[in-house]
């Protein structure tokens, strides 16, 4: 029968004396479970299983003469071509030309829509004033601006920075609006008990809530302004990756196109995926977040 545990002193304190029964100890991992990580390795795969699939159908089709290599070119050939354009520097020309008017439109665009956000935010006058006209001329899409900007500023990189901060700006600003307006009651009353000036409010109690659906709204802006940055250079340009598709179309040149496609989904993505990776750093810096 195991003896009961009784009370000793030990240094002035109560303690429990040991009792006869062992107490059971935890085994230790010897090796790590190797399930996890092929769970891990498998997500990390499985979003390149489609584009995988459709390179491997559009290399046996190529091979097999399914679709014309006029109208389809190879994989081989198109990458032949993207090879020759990055040897022969015409490649960064046009990439440059489209990433600088990209990054410019974006900046005004973003400054703009979190200018307009905030002061809706801030103020519901000014929402109730401004808002409804907001969002009818969102609706107007980018190639419907373009004529009445060209009558404007003309066809020259104006037109484009305006299109493109246009495009931007919509998410942006209404991203901006509702993370400011997402802060709880309970947050602002406290800082009006603790008399918070209207300024220490904003910086302080607003903002830090705000900041995650910020970023969420910039990553947005930016999808839309580089979807616009394609489009408006398809339009009206001499030089960049919407020019170069228009240019390979008018050869009847596909494995150009096909380059310049690639060459804008691979910079789009890569940007993406830096943004989403801010975005989920400041949703971790989020007051109240879990840790």
């Amino acid at each position: 029968m195991a003896a009961e545990p009784t009370a000793i002193a030990a240094g002035g304190r109560l303690e429990a004396a040991p009792t006869s029964r062992p107490l059971a100890r935890r085994a230790k991992p010897t090796l790590a479970d190797p399930a996890p990580r092929w769970r891990r390795a498998v997500d990390a795969l499985l979003p390149w299983l489609l584009p995988a699939t459709l390179l491997v159908l559009w290399t046996v089709g190529a091979a097999q003469g399914w679709i014309s290599p006029q109208v389809l070119p190879s994989p081989q050939f198109v990458g032949e071509t993207l090879r020759d354009l990055a040897t022969s520097g015409d490649l960064w020309l046009h990439v440059s030309a489209s990433l600088q008017r990209v990054l410019v439109g974006f900046a005004a665009g973003a400054l703009l829509g979190l200018l307009l956000g905030a002061a809706m935010g801030l103020s519901r006058r000014f929402e109730a004033y401004v808002l409804p006209t907001f969002n009818a001329l969102v609706q107007i899409p980018v190639l419907g601006w373009l004529p009445f900007v060209l009558l404007l500023v003309g066809i020259g990189e104006p037109l484009k920075y305006i299109l493109i901060a246009k495009a931007a700006m919509v998410p942006v600003a209404l991203n901006t609006l509702q993370g400011f307006r997402q802060t709880p009651t309970a947050l602002r009353e406290v800082g009006q008990a603790c008399g918070y000036s209207r300024r220490q409010q904003v910086l302080e109690i607003v903002l830090p809530h705000a900041i995650p659906t910020l970023f969420t709204g910039l990553r947005l802006g930016f999808t839309k302004a580089w979807l616009s940055l394609v489009v408006v250079e398809l339009v009206a340009s001499s030089e960049g990756l919407g020019y170069l598709i228009v240019y390979g179309r008018q050869l009847f040149q596909l494995d150009l196109v096909m380059a310049a496609v690639i060459v804008v989904g691979a910079i789009g993505y890569a940007i993406d995926r830096l943004l989403d990776a801010v975005e989920r750093a400041a949703h971790r810096r989020r007051p109240g977040a879990a840790r």
